[in-house]
């Protein structure tokens, strides 16, 4: 998954794109969870969500924007996830009713920005978006954004 992931992100033969690369080589990008208990949140999920998306996405837009487009939009869009995930231990009761530590994921996020401006950040130290990637990337979340960002 990781080379497909670095392929697809060569082809876009974006200047800056080997830069970015390189440094989600260097954070917790390949390895990462997608969430702490939602949508992949298992080791590897972060890279396995974005994958997913981007097939979703180069489904769903059928041509309607270019190549590159696509490709930047779905494996970017999360990159403000890179070394925000833990592993901590919580007691839990097992089968047999014994307490023992049960490993999860937590948030420790040392920059707290939004969700899709952190993405977007991150990406534009490296890559030029076009305004259509950056707007996607900013407002992935969509039905999820507070209601206060609906206008």
């Amino acid at each position: 998954m990781k080379q497909k992931y670095i392929d697809l992100l060569k082809s876009t033969n974006r200047p800056g794109i080997e830069n970015l690369i390189e440094f989600l080589d260097k954070t917790d990008f390949f390895t990462a969870p997608a969430s702490t208990k939602f949508h992949n949140s298992f080791e590897g999920g972060l890279l396995q969500h974005s994958l997913n998306l981007y097939e979703c996405l180069k489904e769903l837009t059928h041509g309607l924007f270019p190549e590159d487009t696509v490709i930047i939009v779905a494996l970017l869009h999360d990159i403000c996830k890179v070394n925000q995930y833990k592993v901590d231990y919580r007691n839990k009761k097992n089968e047999d009713g014994m307490w023992v530590k049960e490993p999860y994921y937590m948030t420790d996020d040392l920059m707290q920005l939004g969700h899709g401006e952190k993405s977007v950040m991150l990406a534009s130290e490296f890559i030029k978006l076009t305004k259509e990637e950056l707007y996607a990337i900013r407002w992935h979340m969509g039905g999820f954004e507070p209601k206060e960002n609906y206008s």
